[in-house]
Parts: C-alpha cells; structure tokens; sequence
C-alpha cells in the first residue's frame, strides 16, 4: 500500500474553481470504481488550503489516477496560477484504521 498526502495553498479567488477541478475528478473516479484507489480531499478553514489523501493498493493504482485526464486538468489548471503556497507531498505509514481500506 502506498499513502500520500499533499498540501498547498490556492490563491484565495481560486480556492472555488480548484473545489470544481477536484470535484470532477472525484466523479471520474467514482465512475471508474477503481478498487485500488481510495481518494480523500479536503478544505482547510482559511478556504484556500487544500490537504488531499490518496490510498493506492499499489502503485499501478498510483498510476491510473495520475493518468486521469481530469486529473491532470485539475493539475496543470493549479500550477498555471492556482497556487499561493505550492504543494508538499508526504508518503505516510497506516499505523490502523477504522475500516478495511482495501479487501486483500
């Protein structure tokens, strides 16, 4: 299993478009109902940081989603002038969970 979490921060009068770019993401993945990739992103209180957590069950999984054409619209829109604080990416360890993330 592969765990990454990102943060960064948008520009305030992006934070709304960047929601919309994440949002159709997260319907493509809900349609292709990949059973590798459990896929989390979440608003700060400010309403302009973003922290995203994405649980692949290998890395093909990982892949898949970087292959997403909404998935890179959603980047390159961010990198083009999006961003306020850029991205930090962290690999994590699952220490324990209250559901089964993946069925073996």
């Amino acid at each position: 299993m592969k765990i990454v979490k990102v943060i960064y921060t948008t520009k305030p009068e992006y934070a709304e478009q960047n929601q919309k770019n994440i949002k159709n993401v997260m319907t493509d993945l809900q349609k292709a109902n990949h059973p590798g990739i459990n896929y989390n992103a979440c608003l700060s209180a400010d309403g302009k940081t973003f922290i995203h957590t994405a649980f692949f069950k290998s890395e093909e999984d990982h892949k898949l989603l970087n292959e997403l054409p909404s998935f890179k619209h959603f980047q390159e829109q961010l990198k083009s002038g999006g961003l306020e604080v850029p991205p930090k990416q962290e690999l994590l360890t699952l220490v324990a969970s209250s559901t089964t993330i993946f069925n073996s």
